[in-house]
């Protein structure tokens, strides 16, 4: 047995084009596109990749999006000021503020500035704790939410209900969240991080596993169940000898694949559901706080 691979891009364009037509729709009752605004501080390259991604990818589903770019001298008063014009500002529907801030900036303060309503990110308080008590939000993080419609995608007509799934990482940007959203699809779930006593025996008894750790080819052959699914949160580089570096995940595919039943590839994997789950969220806030009715991109796929 070879463990199929599950396709991240495929499963994203599928979405984007169901975003598109959803914004279409929007459009069509508000006579305006769903809007985007994006603040980037400073030049930190990722993150200038990725903003640049996420601006394509969004005007290609028909949004009207703009990245702001901050220098990197901003200070957290001046970024929390233009987050509270956004907030006011009736034609804007989501905001995003790229991580990481500079050190001198409070994160924490910056999430809680944003409108929970235009929070397309799914990091406000308002929004984590909506999700963690099951009154439900649209406005879920991107990332598990995409990790979510991958594991979905893997098994099928399966349900999840009864299901065992072991989720390495504890973060609340992807271990928390993705834990909450797999507990609402009556899975049970097992969180693992660093002070864990042997997460190896854990994930082997898990029907799906979640490697978001953030070190480099950690899971192995001896943690997988067989025909588990596995979806690979983790992107490290590594060094090569040309000195570019290569992009891996967090599992090791190649001692994996004779085992698991389907696994997700780094690249290709988990990373373009992100973006495409945060063109979801935006069409749906629009659609949320201009009163009109829109049927969730995701629903079905």
């Amino acid at each position: 047995m070879t463990a199929d691979l599950i396709d991240g891009k495929a499963l994203a364009a599928d979405l984007r084009a169901r975003v598109a037509d959803a914004a279409a729709a929007f459009e069509t009752a508000c006579g305006r596109k769903p809007c985007l605004r994006v603040l980037l501080v400073g030049d930190h390259p990722a993150s200038q990749a990725y903003v640049r991604s996420k601006e394509r990818a969004a005007h290609r589903s028909g949004l009207d999006s703009t990245v702001e770019r901050l220098s990197a001298e901003t200070g957290q008063a001046a970024l929390l000021a233009r987050i509270a014009a956004l907030n006011a500002d009736g034609g804007v529907d989501g905001i995003l503020v790229q991580l990481p801030l500079p050190a001198r900036i409070d994160p924490e303060a910056v999430i809680a500035a944003i409108d929970p309503a235009k929070d397309v990110d799914g990091f406000h308080p308002v929004n984590a704790g909506r999700l963690m008590t099951g009154l439900g939000t649209p406005l879920v993080p991107c990332t598990p939410y995409g990790c979510l419609l991958l594991i979905r995608k893997a098994l099928g007509t399966a349900s999840l209900a009864g299901r065992t799934a072991f989720v390495l990482g504890r973060s609340n940007i992807v271990g928390k969240p993705l834990a909450l959203l797999l507990l609402a699809a009556d899975a049970t779930v097992t969180i693992g991080h660093s002070r864990t006593a042997d997460p190896a025996c854990l994930a082997r008894r898990a029907d799906i596993l979640v490697a978001a750790a953030g070190r480099p080819h950690l899971v192995g052959a001896d943690w997988v169940k067989p025909g588990a699914v596995i979806i690979d949160v983790g992107i490290n580089r590594i060094p090569t000898e040309d000195g570019k570096g290569r992009l891996v995940g967090d599992v090791d595919i190649a001692s994996v694949r004779p085992i698991a039943g389907s696994v997700t590839p780094v690249p290709g994997g988990v990373g373009p559901m992100t973006i495409a789950v945060l063109l979801r969220n935006t069409v749906l806030a629009a659609a949320a706080r201009n009163g009109v009715s829109i049927a969730d991109p995701a629903e079905g796929l």
